[in-house]
């Protein structure tokens, strides 16, 4: 059968996981009545309920007596390494680009890797419906993208296609809707490459993604680069430092989004293969008789880091079921098996460990995760990673693409000003929304992404991609308020929050447990202030027993994971069960607080 491994990539919310819907949907998998739900591929509950791709997703459909692999891969910056090693399975990629935003940071990070590895690129500019639609002008800005990452000419004389992925139906004139999508199915076929294999070679498989099976063990998931493998074989699986003999216990293939088993899998088709069981991401699975293992997978290194430790709070083994530093090292170490972009270091106590990615995003994904399974943690500010490079002291920088109504330009400019944004580049896009570009030390953004929405009162939208190492920009002021602590352990009380209320924005509400040393508050100064909100009315008569009653409070905005990483300074931690996010002071004795 003939193959065609492909990838849908784009920048974030341009319409990937729609798109690879539709395409499944239409390509006969599905019966007339099957019901099926939106956003297949989207299978974790964190994706569905964020609305972005987290990892990528295999699926499978046959067109043409062709055996097409198609891969969902995310579009958010902070799981670029997700982006970087799928891409070593595939031989050719649509490229999905907004009608009316263009191409973004994203569009880049993907293209130029996918332009690396030479990877055959169709255009699709997707959303041609909507009313601002700019595409000749979008055409224009992909070419000039496609200039700048160091195209050759054969790269740069790209084919393009127009499509609506929501509605399913693509086309060659973009002023010619069509009835479905047979005109992409097409161009898959005939204008993307087969496999680029060698199947009369010694096997050879690299591994790009881990999986586990309560039945078969771990899985090892991976493009077959050179000669076949069956269930039964002898192989060798050639890690970093040794090589160990296995055998292949079972075999599996995409059908649809389903594994089914198979006894023999060809070069160039992709397979999942169980039977080992200590299998890393980048490994090679070779013939046993002449193992010769292929380059390993390299993704960009780290640039944010957060310390991960034990919650040794007041409130600590209330809410969660794994507590301890073991459950913590174990959980992520087993991350470490799958997700390439990330690197765990032990530090100076037993309690903490120090977790390095990619960005604020990433880390937030891998602690919601945690805290979903049952943990308990405390994790510190997002903190980026300082490097000496020949004697200089450096940090990673962020090209950052804003795009925001022009009466909000001012503020934006002003506040990344002074987060030592330099703007590179304004543009106006002719429809009451402007461009901008700034260089941003990776620090800067930290604790911005919030105050950005609240600033262009969700209008705004905001990107960036790693632009590499600069020399350290000096000091960036972050938050300027102070913070409001409990001073007791107790309920809080109407009465006490009505009082201090016009101190600062509450984070708490009548009813809930706080101990000493929580933050409850932002203090409206640039002071701390220590308080007690458990305080409770004293009672004179019967008729004043029921005053408290009709205390008014504003409504308190519940606190999300992000935004306490975002908001909090290097003197307080998060808190993190599974039921609450609380904020805490590092030191919960005010006494010692107090001495430092």
């Amino acid at each position: 059968m003939n193959i065609r491994n492909i990838a849908i990539i784009a920048h974030v919310d341009h319409g990937k996981t729609t798109l690879i819907d539709q395409l499944l949907k239409q390509s006969g998998l599905f019966r007339d009545n099957e019901h099926t739900e939106d956003r297949m591929m989207d299978s974790m509950d964190l994706e569905k309920e964020r609305g972005i791709t987290i990892s990528a997703k295999n699926a499978s459909f046959t067109y043409r007596d062709t055996k097409v692999n198609i891969i969902d891969t995310p579009g958010h910056s902070d799981f670029g390494g997700e982006v970087e090693r799928i891409l070593n399975m595939v031989d050719g990629a649509i490229v999905l680009v907004d009608s009316s935003e263009g191409p973004l940071p994203q569009t880049r990070f993907v293209l130029s890797k996918a332009l690396e590895q030479d990877i055959k690129v169709i255009v699709c500019v997707n959303k041609i419906d909507r009313p601002d639609r700019r595409i000749d002008e979008v055409l224009d800005e992909m070419f000039d993208l496609f200039i700048d990452v160091d195209a050759t000419d054969e790269q740069a004389d790209f084919e393009t296609l127009y499509a609506v992925g929501r509605d399913g139906w693509a086309t060659t004139n973009p002023d010619e809707k069509t009835d479905d999508l047979k005109v992409m199915f097409d161009w898959i076929i005939d204008k993307l490459p087969e496999p680029r294999v060698t199947p009369e070679k010694p096997l050879q498989l690299r591994v790009t993604n881990i999986d586990y099976s309560e039945y078969v063990g771990r899985l090892a998931l991976g493009r077959i680069q050179s000669g076949s493998i069956s269930k039964g074989q002898d192989v060798t699986l050639m890690q970093k430092n040794k090589n160990v003999n296995f055998r292949v216990s079972a075999l599996y293939t995409f059908d649809g989004m389903k594994q089914v088993p198979v006894e023999k899998l060809e070069a160039g088709d992709v397979g999942v293969i169980a039977g080992m069981e200590d299998v890393e991401i980048g490994d090679t699975i070779a013939d046993r008789e002449t193992p010769v293992a292929l380059e390993r997978i390299e993704v960009e290194e780290p640039t944010v880091s957060m310390v991960f430790s034990v919650n040794d709070g007041p409130f600590a083994g209330l809410e969660g079921k794994k507590v301890t530093s073991r459950n913590i090292k174990d959980r992520l170490e087993k991350e470490l098996l799958h997700n390439v972009a990330i690197k765990v270091e032990e530090t100076d106590t037993n309690d903490a460990f120090r977790v390095m990615g990619r960005g604020e995003l990433q880390m937030a994904v891998i602690i919601e995760q945690m805290r979903r399974e049952g943990f308990e943690l405390l994790v510190s500010k997002p903190q980026v990673i300082i490097k000496n490079i020949d004697g200089v002291k450096s940090e990673p920088t962020e090209m950052v693409t804003i795009d925001v109504p022009e009466e909000h330009v001012g503020v934006v400019t002003e506040k990344l000003g002074m987060r030592k944004g330099v703007m590179q580049d304004m543009s106006n896009k002719g429809s009451g929304r402007s461009r901008v570009k700034f260089l941003i030390p990776s620090r800067g953004l930290i604790g911005y992404r919030s105050e950005f929405l609240t600033d262009t009162r969700g209008t705004g939208l905001m990107s960036s991609e790693f632009a590499g190492w600069a020399p350290y920009a000096g000091d960036i002021s972050t938050r300027r308020n102070g913070i409001m602590v409990a001073d007791r352990k107790g309920g809080v009380t109407s009465y006490a929050l009505a009082a201090l209320e016009p101190r600062g924005r509450l984070f708490v509400y009548p009813g809930v447990e706080v101990y000493q040393g929580m933050v409850i508050g932002e203090h409206s100064k640039e002071s701390n202030l220590e308080v007690n909100p458990c305080k409770e009315k004293k009672l004179t008569n019967v008729r004043a027993s029921g005053t408290d009653d009709a205390v008014r409070l504003s409504p308190v905005k519940p606190m999300s994971l992000e935004y306490a990483m975002e908001w909090i300074t290097d003197e307080e931690l998060v808190e993190v069960t599974p039921e609450n996010i609380r904020i805490r002071c590092r030191e919960l004795d005010p006494n010692k607080r107090k001495r430092k």
